[in-house]
């Protein structure tokens, strides 16, 4: 399907990479030079494959062959870490491809799994191509997701607009797949990079002239105290959006304070059932509106649950997160208001402190208002007579005195939140807070 739309687009510009041109043109002859590699090495229907790489041409075309080869297709990145291998058994990988991201050239590596499973068999009796995504596994074990591919293909047939995009999340997370799937079906350009600190997207943006940024609200914060904002021109960016985890209000209101002529979006989508359209109440709210086609929403006990078309059959490893009636339960808390909402946070990261609810990312919003505060993460430790207490981990931007610090930090928050929410237990290290992902660690 996606292959017959990008056959209009022709000589129009598709991919940069290392800062090289490739049209739609070169981008299907990489693709069927990828098909007779699958040929030619017995990848044949149904088969797990990992597909190891970044958005360069040919793990691009590469993908798209796997999809036409109806191949049960497991995405990972180029720098993938050793603690990544177990997601090789999980997903009982049967055959690799590794695309190097320096050349583009790619290598078939074999697997001793044997590439069996319940759920590999529903897709394997549809016909159709699969795609298995991991959950982050910050709190244990990372969870398969196994999809159906062609359902979450399926919204990309509406044709709609293509804003020039860097690609800014990962190959192995339905956002960074999301986006370049998004703009190869609209026409577009997927502007691909290899390094993600705040000076070389900015850079990027300057020379590309780059209208969307998707981001994490901890890049975005990077973004905004390195300042590169300021060294770089800018002025392309027509719209930020921002998703994989909450974003502090603070935060937001220092970005529109510095992309007064940007609008800003909140996205929600998770790996277990796409991204959902979103709207935001206005650019300095966390009230959103999500749905869109093929998706419903409900809340049950302030949990939000959502009931997609493109939802996963479920995971490889875990036991099934759906309510009998088909909902899925995110375990995301959240205020409503009229048709929007507000996420508080996950269910399980909230901290019970004598039978009151402490919501950590509104404590770290306090925190983060204070001078020379880098990062802050909130959390509860186990105690024996309330419960829990609340703890925090501070990074600061220069050194300053920790009793000092300390003090200061307990006052403000005495001054701005209830008793129960003040962080009894604080730390002051140097370590930075955030994943390669550039998301909060907790």
């Amino acid at each position: 399907m996606l292959i017959k739309i990008i056959k209009e687009f022709k000589n129009s510009q598709a991919i940069i990479w290392n800062d090289k041109f490739y049209s739609y043109k070169e981008l299907l002859l990489k693709y069927e030079e990828a098909l007779k590699f699958l040929k030619e090495n017995e990848i044949i229907e149904g088969e797990v494959i990992s597909l190891i790489g970044d958005f360069t041409p040919n793990t691009i075309a590469l993908m798209f062959a796997l999809i036409e080869n109806k191949n049960i297709i497991v995405p990972f990145n180029y720098s993938m870490k050793e603690s990544e291998l177990l997601k090789f058994e999980i997903a009982s990988v049967q055959k690799s491809i590794v695309v190097n991201v320096l050349n583009d050239e790619y290598v078939l590596e074999l697997k001793n799994n044997s590439g069996e499973h319940v759920l590999y068999d529903t897709i394997r009796d549809r016909s159709q191509s699969g795609l298995v995504l991991f959950t982050s596994g910050t709190s244990g074990k990372p969870k398969g997701a196994v999809h159906d591919f062609s359902r979450l293909l399926e919204k990309f047939r509406t044709p709609r607009k293509s804003l020039r995009t860097v690609n800014f999340l990962l190959f192995d997370h339905w956002g960074g797949l999301n986006t370049m799937f998004h703009t190869l079906s609209n026409g577009g350009v997927v502007l691909t990079l290899r390094d993600r600190k705040p000076d070389s997207i900015c850079a990027f943006i300057e020379k590309h002239k780059i209208e969307l940024l998707p981001a994490s609200p901890t890049f975005l914060n990077l973004l905004l105290m390195s300042e590169s904002n300021k060294k770089f021109d800018l002025s392309s960016l027509k719209l930020i959006t921002y998703g994989t985890e909450p974003m502090p209000k603070t935060t937001l209101e220092r970005l529109k304070k510095n992309f007064q002529d940007v609008k800003l979006q909140q996205t929600y989508g998770l790996i277990e059932l796409g991204v959902m359209r979103s709207k935001s109440e206005s650019d300095d709210s966390l009230w959103v509106k999500v749905g869109g086609e093929g998706y419903e929403i409900r809340v049950a006990n302030n949990l939000l649950e959502i009931k997609a078309e493109s939802a996963m059959l479920g995971y490889l490893n875990a036991e099934s997160p759906f309510t009998e009636d088909g909902w899925f339960m995110t375990g995301d808390e959240v205020e409503i208001k009229g048709e929007y909402i507000k996420i508080l946070g996950r269910k399980s990261e909230i901290i019970n402190v004598g039978g009151e609810k402490v919501y950590p990312q509104e404590v770290e919003n306090i925190v983060q208002k204070l001078d020379n505060v880098a990062e802050v993460t909130v959390y509860g430790q186990k105690n024996p007579i309330i419960g829990n207490i609340v703890c925090a981990k501070v990074r600061l931007i220069e050194y300053e005195d920790k009793k000092q610090f300390i003090t200061r930090m307990k006052l403000y928050c005495n001054q701005n939140l209830q008793s129960f929410k003040v962080p009894v237990k604080i730390i002051i290290e140097d370590k930075e807070q955030f994943s390669s992902r550039y998301k909060k660690q907790r």
